[in-house]
Formats: structure tokens, C-alpha cells, sequence
């Protein structure tokens, strides 16, 4: 099973659409995930419309209309990974301990917020992934989207992607 991992699109404020290589990766995927910060519906609607399945979660940016469309968590099991979605989970400084504490019954924890890629495993054994964002990267030398592989409920094969500046 393939997963498409993204976050923080901020369209159309931060780009007017989605990158063309990330688009490209949208029929290659059997699950698409969006850990919030979408800010308009029309992304949404592509989204949900383009993917085989799709799960997402609103973020601090999203008003009312995305908010009645989508959780603030998100939770699924795909071939037997227990996978979540949120977006803020504060602080990088014991972000491993917070949301193991927080997420006990959960393989991945999939979130957004900060714009910075991130990949590691608490303790007790929760990944967590940070996609980064394909539109705004802030400070980071790249915009990122990620890519990973689930099998027998294992994660594999877990790439970020960086996009080519915008020209």
C-alpha cells in the first residue's frame, strides 16, 4: 500500500496550487494524507476527489468550512498500521514522549503545523512524520511532501521529497 503524506498547503495564500510533481503522485497512491493547514475547500475537494482514499485533519489555519468537513484527529488501519493525523503537537523539545504519551494505541502519528520535515520514533516505539509542506516552506532550503510504503503492518520505505523552487 502506498501512502502520499502532506501538510500545510496554505493555498491559495502561500501558492496558487498544488505542485505539479505532487500532483503527479496522486493516482500512484492508495491512501492520500493531509495533516491540515489546507486554508481554501477547492483543495480539499481535489484531494478527495483524485484519491483512491483519503485522510485528513483541519488545522489553526482552517475556518469554519473546513473545519465541518474534517477531524481534528484522524485515525485508520491500513493493512494493519495503526495510523493517526493531527496537526499541532507543540514543541519539537519531547514531542516523542508527549505524543506517545498521548497516542498509546497508535504505530504513526502523521502531523503539520511547523513546516519542517520531521521523522522519528519515541521510546516507546511511535513514528512520527512530518511531511513538511509543498507550498510554503519558510525556512527550510525546500518545499517537501512525503512518500512511504505499508506492508503487514509495517512502515517502509519512507521518503521526502523536495519540490523545485517555484519560477
Amino acid at each position: 500500500m502506498r501512502l502520499l503524506l502532506m501538510s500545510d498547503t496554505h493555498l491559495p495564500k502561500r501558492a496558487k496550487e498544488l505542485p505539479e510533481p505532487l500532483l503527479a503522485e496522486l493516482p500512484r497512491a492508495d491512501v492520500v494524507i493531509h495533516a491540515g493547514d489546507w486554508v481554501d475547500t477547492a483543495t480539499l475537494d481535489l484531494l478527495e476527489s483524485r484519491s483512491h482514499r483519503f485522510i485528513g485533519v483541519y488545522g489553526n489555519n482552517d475556518g469554519p468550512d473546513l473545519r465541518a468537513r474534517l477531524p481534528e484527529i484522524a485515525r485508520a488501519e491500513l493493512d494493519g498500521l495503526r495510523l493517526g493525523v493531527v496537526h499541532e503537537t507543540g514543541a519539537a523539545q519531547g514531542r516523542e514522549r508527549r505524543c506517545a504519551e498521548r497516542f498509546p494505541d497508535l504505530d504513526v502519528l502523521v502531523f503539520g503545523h511547523s513546516h519542517i520535515p520531521w521523522d522519528t520514533t519515541a521510546a516507546a516505539g511511535l513514528r512520527l512524520l512530518n511531511p513538511g509542506s509543498p507550498t510554503d516552506r519558510r525556512r527550510q532550503p525546500h518545499c517537501t511532501y512525503m512518500t512511504a510504503t505499508v506492508t503487514d503492518g509495517r512502515l517502509d520505505d519512507v521518503r521526502l521529497h523536495r519540490l523545485p523552487p517555484r519560477g
